[in-house]
């Protein structure tokens, strides 16, 4: 069996202006999802080291990933250092890397969402708290809460008025008119 390296444990702060990206990641975040790392990192602050090759020729350390948590740092928060890990690889397993870091991180299942949704409102959690801190839109919560069952997860929820009740009289009296 292969022997597994720890980077991690050699995480180190360097100089933001040392730090650049790379100009093959293609991996985008949408602006909501890049609303939702500045307030995860604001939340949590920064809980993973951004992964780099260091070059030497030009002094400087290039993502591999962490890219996003990287623009955070520099348009977002104007921290002048940031932890990184360095690996040595070539430039095609430095694509491959980015790659396989972009994919490692799944996609959040529906039911499992549901879930979470469902807990977090047994919890006490109003649907404003869970859109903010999970970064939802109000219209993919309520479709979350569909999915787990309407009964429990709609018993606090305020519903508007559509219709006022009219008294039973009024009624006949403008019908009679």
């Amino acid at each position: 069996m292969k022997e597994i390296e720890m980077p991690v444990l050699n995480v180190k702060m360097v100089d933001i202006d040392k730090v650049i990206a790379n100009d093959y990641n293609p991996n985008k975040v949408a602006p909501p999802e890049m609303q939702l790392l500045k307030h995860s990192i604001e939340e949590d602050g920064y809980t993973q080291p951004i992964v780099t090759y260091y070059d030497k020729e030009n002094d400087k350390y290039i993502v591999i990933d962490g890219f996003h948590r990287y623009r955070c740092a520099k348009e977002f928060f104007n921290l002048k250092q940031i932890p990184i890990v360095t690996i040595d690889k070539d430039l095609d397993n430095r694509m491959a890397s980015t790659i396989r870091h972009n994919r490692a991180r799944g996609t959040h299942q529906i039911v499992d969402m549901s879930h979470i949704v469902l807990d977090l409102t047994n919890m006490g959690w109003t649907e404003e708290q869970i859109s903010k801190h999970l970064g939802m839109e109000l219209d993919e919560i309520i479709r979350l809460k569909q999915i787990t069952g309407l009964k429990d997860m709609f018993a606090n929820h305020v519903f508007s008025k559509s219709w006022e009740e009219f008294d039973v009289k009024v009624r006949e009296e403008t019908n009679n008119v």
